[in-house]
Protein backbone atom coordinates (compact mmCIF):
# COMPACT_ATOMS: atom_id res chain seq x y z
CA UNK A 1 0.00 0.00 0.00
CA UNK A 2 3.09 2.44 1.51
CA UNK A 3 4.59 1.14 -2.37
CA UNK A 4 2.20 2.03 -4.70
CA UNK A 5 1.31 5.60 -2.59
CA UNK A 6 4.86 6.32 -3.05
CA UNK A 7 5.26 5.36 -6.19
CA UNK A 8 2.35 7.84 -7.41
CA UNK A 9 5.03 10.74 -5.97
CA UNK A 10 8.10 8.78 -7.75
CA UNK A 11 5.89 9.37 -11.42
CA UNK A 12 4.97 13.14 -10.48
CA UNK A 13 8.94 14.11 -9.61
CA UNK A 14 8.45 14.41 -5.95
CA UNK A 15 11.64 13.79 -3.95
CA UNK A 16 11.21 12.77 -0.65
CA UNK A 17 12.03 10.50 2.26
CA UNK A 18 9.92 8.15 0.20
CA UNK A 19 12.16 7.02 -1.81
CA UNK A 20 13.31 4.65 0.22
CA UNK A 21 10.23 2.68 -0.36
CA UNK A 22 11.95 2.05 -3.88
CA UNK A 23 13.85 -0.36 -1.69
CA UNK A 24 13.32 -3.57 -1.21
CA UNK A 25 15.86 -4.11 1.90
CA UNK A 26 14.29 -0.70 3.37
CA UNK A 27 10.54 -2.19 3.05
CA UNK A 28 11.54 -5.58 4.29
CA UNK A 29 12.75 -4.64 7.31
CA UNK A 30 10.02 -2.42 8.03
CA UNK A 31 8.19 -5.11 7.45
CA UNK A 32 9.79 -7.61 10.11
CA UNK A 33 9.42 -4.38 12.97
CA UNK A 34 5.67 -3.95 11.72
CA UNK A 35 4.51 -7.51 12.14
CA UNK A 36 6.53 -7.54 15.41
CA UNK A 37 5.12 -4.81 16.77
CA UNK A 38 1.75 -5.86 15.89
CA UNK A 39 1.85 -9.28 17.57
CA UNK A 40 3.37 -7.95 20.88
CA UNK A 41 0.41 -5.49 21.08
CA UNK A 42 -1.96 -7.47 19.84
CA UNK A 43 -0.58 -11.13 21.71
CA UNK A 44 -1.97 -11.02 25.30
CA UNK A 45 -5.73 -9.36 24.11
CA UNK A 46 -5.79 -12.43 21.81
CA UNK A 47 -4.41 -15.27 24.22
CA UNK A 48 -7.31 -13.86 26.84
CA UNK A 49 -9.68 -13.90 24.09
CA UNK A 50 -9.20 -17.55 23.09
CA UNK A 51 -8.64 -18.82 26.85
CA UNK A 52 -12.04 -17.20 27.20
CA UNK A 53 -13.71 -19.08 23.90
CA UNK A 54 -12.13 -22.94 24.77
CA UNK A 55 -12.48 -23.45 28.05
CA UNK A 56 -10.81 -26.66 28.03
CA UNK A 57 -7.89 -25.36 25.61
CA UNK A 58 -6.44 -27.94 22.69
CA UNK A 59 -7.03 -31.27 22.94
CA UNK A 60 -4.46 -33.69 23.88
CA UNK A 61 -3.76 -37.04 22.54
CA UNK A 62 -4.12 -39.70 25.26
CA UNK A 63 -1.23 -41.61 23.20
CA UNK A 64 0.78 -38.79 23.65
CA UNK A 65 4.07 -37.92 25.95
CA UNK A 66 2.17 -38.69 29.58
CA UNK A 67 2.95 -35.08 30.85
CA UNK A 68 1.71 -33.52 28.09
CA UNK A 69 -1.63 -34.44 29.55
CA UNK A 70 -0.88 -32.31 32.44
CA UNK A 71 1.55 -29.26 31.73
CA UNK A 72 0.03 -28.55 28.77
CA UNK A 73 -3.61 -28.87 29.60
CA UNK A 74 -5.92 -25.75 28.66
CA UNK A 75 -3.57 -24.28 26.72
CA UNK A 76 -5.53 -22.42 24.23
CA UNK A 77 -5.19 -22.89 20.42
CA UNK A 78 -5.22 -21.54 16.77
CA UNK A 79 -2.58 -18.63 17.62
CA UNK A 80 -1.60 -19.23 13.71
CA UNK A 81 -4.18 -16.43 13.32
CA UNK A 82 -2.11 -14.50 15.09
CA UNK A 83 0.88 -14.94 12.98
CA UNK A 84 -1.67 -14.98 9.53
CA UNK A 85 -3.42 -11.41 10.88
CA UNK A 86 0.12 -9.39 11.57
CA UNK A 87 1.30 -10.89 8.51
CA UNK A 88 -1.83 -10.31 6.14
CA UNK A 89 -1.47 -6.89 8.30
CA UNK A 90 2.23 -6.28 7.00
CA UNK A 91 2.11 -7.51 3.83
CA UNK A 92 -0.42 -5.48 2.80
CA UNK A 93 1.27 -2.04 4.36
CA UNK A 94 4.62 -3.10 2.89
CA UNK A 95 4.55 -4.74 -0.47
CA UNK A 96 3.92 -4.14 -3.80
CA UNK A 97 0.85 -5.13 -4.47
CA UNK A 98 0.73 -5.01 -7.72
CA UNK A 99 3.43 -8.00 -7.70
CA UNK A 100 1.89 -11.42 -8.87
CA UNK A 101 3.75 -13.57 -6.55
CA UNK A 102 2.84 -11.53 -3.21
CA UNK A 103 -0.85 -12.41 -4.28
CA UNK A 104 -0.23 -16.36 -4.62
CA UNK A 105 2.13 -17.12 -2.04
CA UNK A 106 -0.21 -15.19 0.33
CA UNK A 107 -3.05 -16.24 -0.73
CA UNK A 108 -1.94 -19.71 -0.40
CA UNK A 109 -0.95 -19.40 2.94
CA UNK A 110 -4.03 -18.07 3.86
CA UNK A 111 -6.14 -21.39 1.83
CA UNK A 112 -4.08 -23.23 4.52
CA UNK A 113 -4.24 -21.74 7.52
CA UNK A 114 -8.47 -21.73 6.69
CA UNK A 115 -8.41 -25.64 6.45
CA UNK A 116 -6.40 -25.66 9.97
CA UNK A 117 -8.54 -23.54 11.16
CA UNK A 118 -12.09 -25.42 10.34
CA UNK A 119 -9.82 -28.29 11.52
CA UNK A 120 -9.09 -26.78 15.13
CA UNK A 121 -12.73 -25.48 15.34
CA UNK A 122 -13.73 -29.21 14.73
CA UNK A 123 -11.08 -30.42 17.33
CA UNK A 124 -12.14 -28.10 19.74
CA UNK A 125 -15.93 -28.36 19.35
CA UNK A 126 -15.82 -31.90 19.59
CA UNK A 127 -13.57 -32.09 22.45
CA UNK A 128 -11.52 -34.49 20.05
CA UNK A 129 -7.93 -34.78 18.58
CA UNK A 130 -9.29 -36.16 15.45
CA UNK A 131 -10.66 -33.03 13.42
CA UNK A 132 -11.27 -33.10 9.59
CA UNK A 133 -10.71 -36.34 8.35
CA UNK A 134 -7.54 -37.09 6.50
CA UNK A 135 -9.27 -37.13 2.69
CA UNK A 136 -11.43 -34.15 2.80
CA UNK A 137 -8.32 -32.58 4.34
CA UNK A 138 -5.66 -33.62 1.90
CA UNK A 139 -8.11 -33.14 -1.08
CA UNK A 140 -8.54 -29.74 -0.24
CA UNK A 141 -4.71 -28.83 0.02
CA UNK A 142 -3.77 -30.79 -3.10
CA UNK A 143 -6.65 -28.52 -4.30
CA UNK A 144 -5.28 -25.12 -3.62
CA UNK A 145 -1.29 -26.23 -4.44
CA UNK A 146 -2.70 -26.78 -7.82
CA UNK A 147 -4.13 -23.59 -7.83
CA UNK A 148 -1.40 -21.70 -6.74
CA UNK A 149 1.26 -24.21 -9.30
CA UNK A 150 -0.81 -23.09 -12.29
CA UNK A 151 -0.77 -19.04 -10.75
CA UNK A 152 2.86 -19.32 -10.30
CA UNK A 153 3.92 -20.51 -14.00
CA UNK A 154 1.42 -18.34 -15.51
CA UNK A 155 3.85 -15.52 -14.08
CA UNK A 156 6.92 -17.34 -14.49
CA UNK A 157 9.70 -17.22 -17.36
CA UNK A 158 8.31 -19.39 -20.15
CA UNK A 159 11.61 -21.06 -20.08
CA UNK A 160 11.62 -21.47 -16.61
CA UNK A 161 7.59 -22.75 -16.62
CA UNK A 162 6.52 -26.19 -15.58
CA UNK A 163 10.45 -27.24 -15.34
CA UNK A 164 12.40 -28.60 -12.78
CA UNK A 165 15.68 -26.60 -11.54
CA UNK A 166 18.19 -28.75 -9.98
CA UNK A 167 20.63 -27.43 -7.21
CA UNK A 168 24.41 -27.67 -7.98
CA UNK A 169 24.01 -27.45 -11.73
CA UNK A 170 24.06 -24.26 -13.44
CA UNK A 171 22.17 -24.53 -16.68
CA UNK A 172 20.21 -27.49 -16.73
CA UNK A 173 16.42 -27.58 -16.29
CA UNK A 174 14.21 -30.32 -16.50
CA UNK A 175 11.08 -30.10 -18.26
CA UNK A 176 7.84 -31.71 -16.56
CA UNK A 177 5.02 -30.31 -18.14
CA UNK A 178 1.82 -31.53 -16.46
CA UNK A 179 4.04 -33.51 -13.99
CA UNK A 180 5.26 -30.61 -12.85
CA UNK A 181 2.34 -29.85 -11.45
CA UNK A 182 1.66 -33.03 -9.40
CA UNK A 183 5.62 -32.27 -7.81
CA UNK A 184 3.93 -29.16 -6.70
CA UNK A 185 1.00 -30.73 -5.22
CA UNK A 186 3.59 -32.49 -3.14
CA UNK A 187 5.72 -30.19 -2.39
CA UNK A 188 3.23 -27.55 -1.07
CA UNK A 189 1.18 -30.18 0.69
CA UNK A 190 3.89 -31.96 1.68
CA UNK A 191 5.63 -29.13 3.67
CA UNK A 192 2.36 -28.06 4.70
CA UNK A 193 1.91 -31.41 6.86
CA UNK A 194 5.24 -31.67 7.55
CA UNK A 195 5.29 -28.40 9.95
CA UNK A 196 1.77 -29.82 11.40
CA UNK A 197 4.10 -32.85 12.36
CA UNK A 198 7.04 -30.93 13.28
CA UNK A 199 4.67 -28.83 15.99
CA UNK A 200 4.55 -30.66 19.12
CA UNK A 201 6.57 -29.07 21.57
CA UNK A 202 6.75 -25.22 22.58
CA UNK A 203 8.75 -23.15 20.35
CA UNK A 204 10.05 -25.86 18.47
CA UNK A 205 8.22 -25.74 14.75
CA UNK A 206 8.27 -21.68 14.49
CA UNK A 207 12.19 -21.59 15.83
CA UNK A 208 12.46 -24.18 12.39
CA UNK A 209 10.40 -22.06 10.56
CA UNK A 210 11.76 -19.12 11.37
CA UNK A 211 15.26 -20.01 10.06
CA UNK A 212 14.08 -21.39 6.99
CA UNK A 213 12.28 -18.29 6.18
CA UNK A 214 15.45 -16.09 6.96
CA UNK A 215 16.74 -18.46 4.24
CA UNK A 216 14.34 -17.87 1.76
CA UNK A 217 14.14 -14.49 2.53
CA UNK A 218 17.74 -14.16 1.04
CA UNK A 219 17.17 -16.64 -1.78
CA UNK A 220 13.76 -14.50 -2.75
CA UNK A 221 16.14 -11.29 -2.52
CA UNK A 222 18.74 -13.00 -4.82
CA UNK A 223 16.49 -14.57 -7.67
CA UNK A 224 14.63 -11.38 -8.05
CA UNK A 225 17.99 -9.43 -8.65
CA UNK A 226 19.23 -10.00 -12.23
CA UNK A 227 23.06 -8.72 -11.22
CA UNK A 228 22.94 -11.08 -8.31
CA UNK A 229 21.61 -14.39 -10.02
CA UNK A 230 23.71 -13.44 -12.92
CA UNK A 231 26.95 -13.58 -10.57
CA UNK A 232 25.79 -16.57 -8.61
CA UNK A 233 24.92 -18.10 -12.05
CA UNK A 234 21.06 -18.90 -10.39
CA UNK A 235 18.11 -18.97 -13.06
CA UNK A 236 16.56 -15.39 -12.20
CA UNK A 237 12.62 -14.77 -11.75
CA UNK A 238 11.58 -11.55 -12.31
CA UNK A 239 9.39 -10.01 -9.41
CA UNK A 240 10.22 -12.76 -6.61
CA UNK A 241 12.46 -10.07 -5.31
CA UNK A 242 9.11 -8.73 -3.68
CA UNK A 243 8.59 -11.59 -1.63
CA UNK A 244 11.40 -10.44 0.74
CA UNK A 245 9.19 -8.24 2.10
CA UNK A 246 6.39 -11.26 2.72
CA UNK A 247 9.80 -13.24 3.91
CA UNK A 248 9.96 -10.19 6.50
CA UNK A 249 6.68 -9.78 7.76
CA UNK A 250 6.61 -13.66 7.85
CA UNK A 251 9.74 -13.24 10.60
CA UNK A 252 8.20 -10.54 12.28
CA UNK A 253 5.25 -12.42 12.86
CA UNK A 254 6.81 -16.01 13.71
CA UNK A 255 9.22 -13.85 16.21
CA UNK A 256 6.27 -11.88 17.97
CA UNK A 257 4.52 -15.43 18.45
CA UNK A 258 7.80 -17.14 19.84
CA UNK A 259 7.22 -14.19 22.58
CA UNK A 260 4.22 -16.15 23.71
CA UNK A 261 4.86 -19.80 22.58
CA UNK A 262 8.65 -20.22 24.18
CA UNK A 263 8.16 -22.75 27.19
CA UNK A 264 6.18 -22.69 28.78
CA UNK A 265 3.38 -21.85 26.08
CA UNK A 266 0.84 -19.71 26.19
CA UNK A 267 -0.61 -20.25 23.34
CA UNK A 268 -0.16 -23.10 20.38
CA UNK A 269 -0.01 -22.22 17.00
CA UNK A 270 -2.88 -25.30 15.65
CA UNK A 271 -3.11 -26.84 12.67
CA UNK A 272 -4.03 -23.13 11.67
CA UNK A 273 -0.68 -21.89 12.32
CA UNK A 274 1.48 -24.71 11.12
CA UNK A 275 -0.78 -25.80 7.98
CA UNK A 276 -0.22 -22.17 6.96
CA UNK A 277 3.45 -21.39 7.17
CA UNK A 278 4.26 -25.26 5.96
CA UNK A 279 1.94 -24.11 2.82
CA UNK A 280 3.73 -20.87 2.44
CA UNK A 281 7.32 -22.05 2.59
CA UNK A 282 6.61 -24.65 -0.26
CA UNK A 283 4.64 -21.79 -1.91
CA UNK A 284 8.06 -19.71 -1.91
CA UNK A 285 9.96 -22.65 -3.19
CA UNK A 286 8.08 -22.47 -5.96
CA UNK A 287 8.03 -19.29 -6.81
CA UNK A 288 11.59 -19.24 -6.96
CA UNK A 289 12.20 -22.56 -8.08
CA UNK A 290 14.05 -23.76 -5.49
CA UNK A 291 11.64 -26.65 -4.45
CA UNK A 292 14.87 -29.17 -4.10
CA UNK A 293 17.09 -26.95 -1.91
CA UNK A 294 13.23 -26.18 0.44
CA UNK A 295 14.07 -29.99 0.95
CA UNK A 296 17.51 -29.06 2.34
CA UNK A 297 16.72 -25.86 4.41
CA UNK A 298 13.89 -27.83 5.72
CA UNK A 299 15.54 -30.89 6.20
CA UNK A 300 13.76 -31.16 9.86
CA UNK A 301 10.62 -31.12 8.74
CA UNK A 302 11.41 -33.77 6.44
CA UNK A 303 13.00 -36.01 9.22
CA UNK A 304 10.10 -35.77 11.56
CA UNK A 305 7.91 -36.33 8.08
CA UNK A 306 9.87 -39.62 7.66
CA UNK A 307 9.97 -40.45 11.33
CA UNK A 308 6.04 -40.84 11.09
CA UNK A 309 6.52 -43.23 7.40
CA UNK A 310 8.90 -45.30 9.11
CA UNK A 311 7.29 -46.08 12.44
CA UNK A 312 3.80 -46.51 10.86
CA UNK A 313 4.99 -48.91 8.00
CA UNK A 314 7.36 -50.73 9.84
CA UNK A 315 4.62 -51.42 12.68
CA UNK A 316 2.26 -52.42 10.26
CA UNK A 317 4.88 -54.81 9.08
CA UNK A 318 6.40 -56.04 12.49
CA UNK A 319 3.94 -55.11 15.38
CA UNK A 320 7.49 -53.70 16.37
CA UNK A 321 8.17 -49.61 16.47
CA UNK A 322 11.45 -48.07 15.13
CA UNK A 323 11.03 -45.05 17.68
CA UNK A 324 9.45 -45.32 21.18
CA UNK A 325 7.46 -42.67 19.59
CA UNK A 326 6.88 -40.45 16.47
CA UNK A 327 7.33 -37.77 14.87
CA UNK A 328 10.75 -38.28 16.34
CA UNK A 329 11.16 -35.24 18.46
CA UNK A 330 8.72 -37.29 20.97
CA UNK A 331 11.12 -40.16 20.64
CA UNK A 332 13.45 -37.74 22.66
CA UNK A 333 11.66 -37.31 24.65
CA UNK A 334 10.62 -40.70 26.06
CA UNK A 335 14.30 -41.19 26.32
CA UNK A 336 14.18 -38.61 29.24
CA UNK A 337 15.24 -35.44 27.20
CA UNK A 338 14.28 -32.13 28.74
CA UNK A 339 11.66 -29.91 26.08
CA UNK A 340 14.07 -27.25 26.05
CA UNK A 341 17.17 -29.12 25.22
CA UNK A 342 15.23 -30.80 22.10
CA UNK A 343 13.50 -27.98 20.94
CA UNK A 344 17.23 -25.88 20.60
CA UNK A 345 19.23 -28.94 19.22
CA UNK A 346 16.04 -29.43 16.77
CA UNK A 347 16.94 -25.68 16.32
CA UNK A 348 20.78 -26.21 15.63
CA UNK A 349 20.38 -28.68 13.11
CA UNK A 350 17.75 -26.33 11.55
CA UNK A 351 20.18 -23.68 11.42
CA UNK A 352 22.84 -25.78 10.18
CA UNK A 353 20.37 -27.27 7.33
CA UNK A 354 19.54 -23.68 6.42
CA UNK A 355 23.62 -22.75 6.25
CA UNK A 356 23.61 -25.87 3.68
CA UNK A 357 21.41 -24.61 1.74
CA UNK A 358 22.63 -21.34 1.07
CA UNK A 359 25.59 -23.03 0.44
CA UNK A 360 23.81 -24.30 -3.06
CA UNK A 361 24.22 -20.83 -4.46
CA UNK A 362 27.88 -21.43 -4.93
CA UNK A 363 28.50 -24.62 -5.04
CA UNK A 364 27.39 -24.91 -9.18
Amino acid sequence: MLYMLASHGFHHGHITVLNLLRYISFRAGCACLTALILSLILGKPFITALRRIQRHGQPIRTLGPERHIIEKAGTPTMGGVLILTTLSLSTLLWSDLSNGFIWAVWLTMLGFGAVGFIDDYRKLAQNDTKGLSKRSRLSTEFLISLLCGLWLQSLMPKALAYTLVFPFVKDFVLPLGFLYLIFIMITITGFGNAVNFTDGLDGLAIGAVLIATLVFAILCYLVGNHSFADYLQIHAVHGTGELAVFCAALIGSGLGFLWFNAPPASVFMGDTGSLSLGGGLGALSVAIKHELVLCIVGGLFVAETFSVIIQVLWYKRTKRRVFLMAPIHHHFEKKGWAEPKIVIRFWIIALVLGLCGLATLKLR
